[in-house]
């Protein structure tokens, strides 16, 4: 995608996380605390991501698939 800083990309490493799975696992970690630990739905989660980062639905899907381990249907 345009505007991309290819940084976004690459593990970091201090822990192998690239900078779009520590924004998602961020903000979802500040989701779950705003709804009191209950689960957060991963259309929101979306939502909050994408206004920090540039990110489409299927890169998104397929890093959150990545870092919980199974994909829902």
């Amino acid at each position: 995608m345009a505007g991309r800083d290819p940084h976004d990309y690459i593990p970091d490493v201090r822990d192998g996380l690239t900078r779009a799975e520590r924004i998602i696992l961020h903000t979802l970690h500040e989701l779950e605390r705003e709804r009191g630990g209950r689960s957060v739905p991963t259309a929101m989660l979306y939502g909050y991501v994408v206004e920090r980062l540039d990110i489409g639905r299927d890169e998104f899907q397929d890093i959150l698939t990545r870092l919980v381990g199974r994909r829902v249907p």
